[in-house]
């Protein structure tokens, strides 16, 4: 137990044995004594999880760094390995794009469970759509839009989302149902024409750069896969804004949406990656293996599980 004794007279002498060298011998004493306290009590640096708000990070790309549930997953090193030179690239600097290693340098999904997919093909569930990476072609339109049985906030093609996508989220939102949370389905499916009518009013109402942190381009957006849906509570507050975070539906999403293979897509600070803010309303699916590993090792976005470059502007 750590205590402040500075008002006690630990090992002070018997009255009338104080002589010079036993005082000196008990100040040595007492020194070492108070500098080991002092070494035990100091407070150890807490540690934040990727994508909850806490103190904020020196700005750059805090969570390029291996999170402590990635270091503890991996089995000690051989003495006789660590002997040979690294092959991994040198660390970059916080701030540059470069610190996500490129794909050739294996990165945490190389041994991800589960089948293997492709991240170009529109039709995948591990498609990466960043302002990097835009679809092919432009124009896609998912070929099984299925319009779910959920609790809608929306409707039209915002109702409507791939077949593999929709039977996940039902499965999700009863799940959340059965602990008294209700989730709905305020944004799905939106076509590469709604996408440009979208961006094209951000652009109207706040400039392009503004627009830009919200708003994907045509061609450039999430939504037109059919992967990734926006949530609600059914109330209808803090809707599409940071307070949302705070919400029971998005409580419950972050802590239990990898279950059914869904990831917070935009998570809190990691915006230098993804190019979006905070978006805890945003969920992607790409499959329960893959969400549970992103989950257990701690990696906050789909660029750095799949080691890809950081997309924070359109090239």
């Amino acid at each position: 137990m750590c205590y402040d004794g500075g008002n006690e007279e630990l090992g002070r002498p018997a009255a009338g044995q104080g002589s010079p060298s036993r005082r000196a011998f008990s100040r040595l004493l007492l020194a070492g004594t108070g500098l080991a306290a002092l070494s035990a009590c100091t407070p150890a640096q807490p540690y934040t999880p990727s994508g909850t708000p806490g103190p904020t990070p020196t700005p750059g790309i805090g969570s390029a760094t291996p999170t402590a549930a990635a270091t503890a997953s991996n089995p000690p090193v051989p003495a006789s390995a660590a002997a040979q030179p690294s092959t991994q690239p040198a660390p970059q600097s916080p701030g540059t794009a470069s610190a996500i290693p490129p794909s050739a340098a294996h990165p945490p999904s190389a041994a991800a469970p589960g089948p293997q997919h492709s991240l170009s093909d529109p039709t995948s569930p591990w498609v990466i759509v960043n302002k990097h990476r835009p679809l092919s072609p432009a124009t896609f339109v998912p070929p099984d839009l299925v319009r779910p049985t959920l609790r809608l906030a929306t409707s039209g093609e915002a109702a409507l989302l791939n077949s593999t996508t929709a039977a996940a989220a039902e499965k999700m939102f009863a799940a959340a149902a059965a602990e008294g949370v209700i989730i709905t389905l305020a944004s799905g499916y939106r076509s590469f024409t709604t996408q440009r009518t979208t961006y094209g009013s951000y652009v109207n109402s706040r400039g392009r750069a503004e627009a830009d942190t919200a708003s994907a381009r045509p061609g450039y957006s999430e939504h037109q896969t059919g992967w990734a849906f926006d949530i609600g509570d059914g109330s209808g507050a803090d809707a599409f804004t940071p307070q949302f975070k705070d919400r029971p539906a998005a409580i419950w999403a972050k802590a239990n949406a990898h279950r059914f293979g869904f990831v917070v897509r935009y998570p809190w600070m990691l915006h230098e990656i993804t190019g979006y803010f905070y978006e805890p309303w945003h969920l992607r699916f790409i499959g329960i293996e893959a969400a549970t590993d992103m989950s257990t090792r701690g990696i906050g976005t789909l660029e750095e599980y799949f080691g890809l470059e950081a997309a924070p502007a359109y090239l």
